[in-house]
């Protein structure tokens, strides 16, 4: 492929137009994938540290506090290019993976093996892409369409850029003290919430979760940035629900 930008899909949704890019990257002769929402950069495999490390942080989390590992039942908010799911499914502790997504597009890009993870993800008989909006379901009956009100070991989320920063104008009271409780309904008795976040941490958002969920931290994750040749930092949120 040459070192031109290439669109491989591109589509309407009902909150913006979605495409799906590939380049090669001259530096490293690899292929780059990304997914944008109009003009804003959503997803880059090149940026990929912080996305899998919330899965990691968050999993090694239920392994320290002693949660059972004869199977984890795991819900993943945001696709994206499947990076989070991805380690989530690495751990053999994980039972089922439910992952939601707002848009219809991208979970057919992986199930159609456009995207590097597609075919990895979509053959995995542990994981289940569900079309649907995550904070919709966090409101309603929870994350399986198949069980209403079920619970789950770990909810993890990667959608909006921050608590502060939101791609729409849906998820706003999911930050609130209101939208955390109905988060922990749907977690297990020593569950773990985990939020990927691309601003610093945030000690309004943390005293948000204090207020419901336990051992609350915000952990940096740096990682190096070969655009900007330096190091770059994400945020991911890690809180738990007692025993």
């Amino acid at each position: 492929m040459s070192s031109r930008l290439e669109e491989l899909a591109w589509e309407p949704t009902p909150i913006g137009e979605v495409s799906l890019r590939r380049r090669r990257d001259p530096s490293t002769g690899l292929d780059i994938f990304e997914v944008k929402l109009g003009e804003e950069y959503l997803m880059s495999s090149l940026f990929t540290v912080a996305e899998i490390a919330l899965a990691d942080l968050a999993l090694a989390r239920l392994t320290r506090a002693g949660t059972p590992s004869s199977g984890w039942d795991v819900v993943v908010g945001g696709l994206g290019l499947g990076y989070t799911a991805d380690a989530v499914l690495a751990d053999a502790g994980v039972r089922e993976l439910t992952v939601v997504d707002a848009l219809e597009p991208v979970i057919r890009w992986h199930r159609e093996e456009l995207v590097p993870l597609g075919r990895r993800l979509a053959n995995d008989p542990r994981c289940r892409l569900v079309h649907g909006d995550f904070f919709a379901m966090s409101r309603q009956s929870g994350f399986d369409p198949d069980a209403p009100d079920r619970r789950f070991d770990a909810v993890l989320v990667d959608i909006d850029h921050s608590p502060r920063h939101q791609l729409g104008a849906g998820s706003g009271d999911f930050y609130t003290v209101a939208g955390v409780r109905r988060l922990a309904d749907h977690l297990n008795p020593g569950g773990v919430y985990g939020l990927w976040s691309n601003d610093p941490p945030d000690q309004d958002y943390v005293d948000v979760l204090t207020e419901v969920l336990t051992d609350v931290v915000a952990e940096v994750v740096t990682f190096w940035n070969p655009l900007q040749g330096r190091p770059a930092t994400n945020t991911v949120y890690l809180a738990g629900v007692e025993r």
